[in-house]
């Protein structure tokens, strides 16, 4: 049993980690090994800046409606576990969509991004979108497309020039008896 000083730890903790979240997912994890929750913790890990944290029911509702969260609170029943997002929110909803299609026991709950809850069904949309990441990658290339273009129309006009140049000399070397220098 926690003590009074060590509840309010663990509340003042995960207000904090709410506050600086760019998202939370709350799952279900009711069934689950131990050795499947420390799968979906690794594959976390593996994802880049992202928590997964089981805490009371009690002290979730404490700290969200503290921190502008209280939408999460009608999640927050039975085994109750927390991801929260510190970089790419989509990478996060991909990876806990995938592992709840491999886990049928692994259900989300909700979850609550940029100011608004979102229901499961928001939260597999949203693990359809492309990562941050990939969409650095299609901007760069639509940025570098221009420029690709731009230099092939200036390097044109001077290939053209050069073969107008070379069938000229060759039509004056046959015009003056010769072959055509090679």
């Amino acid at each position: 049993m926690l003590t009074r000083a060590q509840k309010e730890e663990s509340v003042a903790e995960l207000k904090d980690k709410i506050a600086r979240a760019t998202s939370v997912f709350v799952a279900d994890y009711r069934g689950l090994s131990v050795q499947q929750v420390d799968s979906l913790r690794s594959k976390l890990r593996e994802a880049g800046q992202y928590e997964y944290a089981v805490a009371k029911n009690s002290l979730l509702r404490l700290a969200s409606a503290d921190s502008g969260a209280a939408a999460l609170a009608d999640c927050f029943s039975g085994p109750t576990a927390v991801a929260f997002s510190f970089g790419d929110p989509v990478r996060l909803a991909k990876v806990l969509v995938d592992y709840a299609k491999e886990n049928e026991k692994f259900t989300l709950k909700g979850g609550f991004m940029d100011g608004k809850p979102l229901a499961p069904a928001e939260i597999a949309t949203i693990a359809t979108l492309p990562s941050l990441d990939e969409l650095r990658g299609k901007l760069v290339g639509l940025l570098q497309a221009p420029a690709q273009k731009l230099a092939a129309l200036l390097v044109a006009p001077a290939g053209q020039l050069a073969r107008v140049v070379e069938a000229r000399r060759g039509k004056l070397a046959e015009s003056e008896g010769g072959a055509p220098a090679a």
